[in-house]
């Protein structure tokens, strides 16, 4: 009998990654279903931890003291799309815009980045993979991910579906807010939103739910 501890087993993990609209969490959804993985939402994570410093009365921009936050609050992400910070159910909270506002500021926080990281691919040995969506998967939290995908689309496509999942905003506004975001994604010095390499870049600005999701199972298998 040998002594040798068994080989670790390969994840399947699928990376997703592109800016805010452009249907990262409906593609993820669906091609988890498809393959039969769990999915995680990495960006309602940052909204989590933004969520559990405004409900402390904690600046978003006082970095020290958010980044101790983010290895102290209870995140729970039961895979239902529902988000539970530190016992309380802010699946609602984290869409509106007191959050939408803040979380550039959680999410350029090297410390926070460098806790949600840990926890991401804890989630994910723990699983054996997953379908895991944000802006850094495919380049920092998974580089060696089974496969690599960064979505796009126009930013009119981008800025009306995200109006329609975004509480209190309306279109013009929410147009605004993602420009705003996404120069604070692909500008902060930590992990900024760009493609991974070898990633398959896809634009669904025009293309069908199903007909995305059918060609990704496909490379998968």
């Amino acid at each position: 009998m040998s002594d040798a501890e068994p080989p670790e087993r390969p994840l399947t993990v699928i990376a997703i990654d592109g800016p805010a609209g452009s249907g990262k969490s409906t593609v993820g959804k669906r091609l988890a279903a498809e393959l039969g993985l769990e999915y995680l939402d990495t960006g309602a994570m940052y909204r989590g931890v933004t969520f559990a410093a405004l409900r402390r009365g904690i600046d978003p921009a006082d970095v020290e003291v958010v980044g101790r936050l983010a290895q102290q609050v209870e995140l729970d992400l039961p895979g239902d799309g529902t988000l539970i910070v530190d016992g309380v159910d802010a699946t609602i909270e984290i869409r509106g815009p007191e959050v939408t506002r803040a979380v550039s500021l959680v999410a350029a926080n090297s410390a926070v980045r460098k806790e949600l990281v840990r926890r991401q691919r804890e989630w994910a040995e723990s699983r054996g993979g997953g379908v895991l969506e944000g802006r850094d998967i495919g380049s920092v939290v998974f580089p060696d991910a089974r496969l690599k995908v960064y979505l796009t689309a126009s930013p009119e496509v981008r800025a009306e579906r995200r109006s329609k999942e975004v509480i209190d905003l309306d279109y013009a506004t929410v147009a605004a807010d993602i420009a705003r975001r996404d120069a604070a994604d692909q500008g902060r010095d930590d992990s900024p939103l760009a493609e991974a390499e070898g990633a398959l870049v896809v634009d669904t600005s025009d293309r069908d739910v199903d007909e995305i999701v059918a060609d990704l199972v496909g490379r998968v298998r």
